[in-house]
């Protein structure tokens, strides 16, 4: 897959080089995780995912694609 790059909203939670669209999600997947944000299929916003889902207090697991578009850029 071709690497995008995240905007700063993102680059806070994965880094700001550019990466392939599936290790932008595992990333944000291990930071989900080692904070405990997971609560079955929603994923509850910390201070940084909250600027991720645009001000949302959680997303279902189903809506993060959507959520990552949303702070890509393509080259």
């Amino acid at each position: 897959m071709r690497p995008v790059t995240p905007d700063k909203d993102l680059a806070a939670l994965v880094g700001s080089d550019p990466l392939p669209r599936p290790q932008i999600v595992k990333k944000l997947w291990v930071y989900i995780k080692k904070n405990g944000l997971q609560d079955g299929r929603t994923i509850n916003a910390d201070a940084k995912l909250k600027k991720l889902f645009d001000g949302e207090e959680s997303v279902t697991m189903f809506e993060l694609a959507k959520c990552i578009s949303k702070h890509i850029k393509k080259p």
